[in-house]
């Protein structure tokens, strides 16, 4: 994944962290609009979420930071 999608998803996941506690869950869609406008990144981060990574629909927002970062 790029940097842009990896700093994305660190922001929605401190978002979410903050709001909600650390136990709140979410799932890749957390991180895109809507409206299908970029489904090729849609796409990657679907991939690396469940082909690579094998994570559930949802997952908490502290486990997926922690795997962005490492």
């Amino acid at each position: 994944m790029n940097k842009e999608i990896k700093a994305k998803i660190i922001q929605v996941c401190d978002t979410k962290i903050a709001a909600k506690g650390e136990n709140v869950g979410l799932s890749f869609y957390a991180f895109f609009k809507n409206k299908n406008d970029n489904p090729e990144l849609l796409m990657e981060v679907a991939h690396w979420w469940i082909l690579e990574h094998k994570l559930d629909h949802f997952e908490k927002a502290v486990k997926i930071k922690e795997m962005v970062l490492s």
